[in-house]
């Protein structure tokens, strides 16, 4: 995908990327230093608003808090979404600082030690249990605060979702039950106090093709009918996942989110409702929801030739920003779309290497890409980094500061 499409998602004024509506210049100046994180209000908002006209209105839209856990971001999107996901203690504390009922905001992910689900079962959420030990903890913790915990089983599917960025179902996984052992790990529970709502089947991440999303879901859709069979209660939650990706790189095309929403439609009317009636169906999205309204700013402190090649040095890197560094799951390394923020009506006729400031050769941002004629001072701005940036990043790295993060 180009460039020229993401900075007019942003827009620019007098030659500069704004955010927020906001020159870059001035809102570095706001900020107050560099490196930092920008992430656009209206972009955002923009995105749910894509997502409520083609998705069919039956639908149930989730925000994984985990691809942008910043609490401005996650209370502004808890306005505009029906629920929550969370992954840790502390992004369920986020999530119950919103206007999001507790009882929309689901806790997944393995390794849920004694004291996290107890912390869970004591704030009402629902709790999406990954294997037999997971379930006699809530068990456990429901009897102790004398409260009927609120339970859906993660499904680990037999089947698998080529062109994933990252695989998480299928074959053996750390996450959720296996689909085949489902039916007994439910008959675990009958006896037990728990409040036993549905499935949540979780396949893959960051995928943009339409039609393995969409044969994902059929199968998916397929695999929770039948599973529904042994179940203790009528389904009230269907949670068919996401996966969504966005386009990262050059030969990246977007996402054809209308198959995806007819394919959901014809689901949903045709097979879920009819045999499901109770059911509420949601659809779990974080990166196809912030990923592309968010910029990492960092500014040119060095500009050096070394034997031919020159490089831009700057004052952020990989330790806020692993993923444009191809060390987040890249196989082979590819540039991250990148800008000079400030310098965007200059033609682009010059080669650089964009490195950060770290003492590693790994802190790679840019490799020989072309831009205008950058200078120290200049800045420069990573796109598609409004999802899994700082957070995922080894920020204690070499000790250098934390960016700021700002919602404008």
């Amino acid at each position: 995908m180009s460039l020229r499409p993401m900075i007019s998602a942003f827009g620019s004024i007098d030659g500069q990327l704004a955010v927020g509506g906001m020159p870059l210049d001035r809102l570095t100046a706001r900020v107050g230093s560099t490196p930092y994180f920008a992430y656009d209000r209206r972009l955002l908002t923009e995105r749910i608003e894509l997502l409520r006209a083609t998705l069919p209105p039956a639908l149930h839209l989730s925000y994984a808090v985990k691809a942008n856990p910043m609490p401005a971001v996650v209370q502004h999107l808890a306005g505009l979404v029906d629920a929550l996901d969370v992954a840790s203690t502390l992004e369920m504390q986020t999530a119950l600082d919103t206007q999001i009922p507790s009882a929309r905001v689901t806790f997944a992910g393995p390794g849920k030690t004694s004291a996290e689900i107890l912390q869970a079962v004591a704030a009402g959420v629902t709790i999406e249990m990954e294997s037999p030990t997971e379930a006699m903890r809530v068990v456990q913790a429901g009897d102790l605060l004398g409260i009927r915990p609120r339970v859906a089983v993660r499904v680990n599917p037999d089947f698998q979702v080529k062109g994933s960025g990252m695989r998480m179902g299928g074959g053996p996984q750390q996450f959720g039950v296996d689909a085949e052992q489902v039916p007994e790990f439910l008959a675990g529970l009958a006896a037990a106090d728990v409040g036993f709502l549905g499935f949540h089947v979780f396949a893959g991440s960051q995928n943009l093709s339409a039609e393995i999303l969409c044969e994902a879901q059929r199968k998916t859709a397929e695999l929770i009918l039948t599973l529904a069979e042994r179940a203790p209660e009528p389904l009230r939650y269907v949670n068919l996942g996401g996966g969504f990706g966005i386009p990262y790189f050059d030969k990246d095309t977007p996402l054809d989110l209308t198959a995806i929403g007819a394919n959901l439609a014809e689901l949903i009317d045709n097979r879920i409702s009819p045999n499901l009636p109770d059911a509420e169906v949601v659809i779990e999205l974080g990166r196809y929801i912030a990923g592309e309204c968010g910029v990492y700013v960092t500014r040119v402190v060095d500009r050096k030739v070394s034997r031919g090649r020159t490089y831009l040095i700057v004052d952020g890197g990989m330790h806020h920003q692993l993923a444009a560094s191809g060390n987040f799951g890249q196989v082979i390394r590819r540039n991250y779309p990148i800008a000079v923020g400030n310098r965007l009506a200059e033609p682009a006729e010059s080669t650089a290497t964009v490195v950060g400031c770290l003492c590693t050769p790994l802190d790679l941002l840019g490799d020989e890409v072309t831009l205008p004629d950058a200078q120290i001072g200049d800045s420069i701005v990573l796109f598609q980094a409004g999802a899994y940036g700082l957070t995922a990043s080894p920020t204690a790295f070499l000790g250098h500061p934390l960016p700021t993060e700002v919602l404008v």
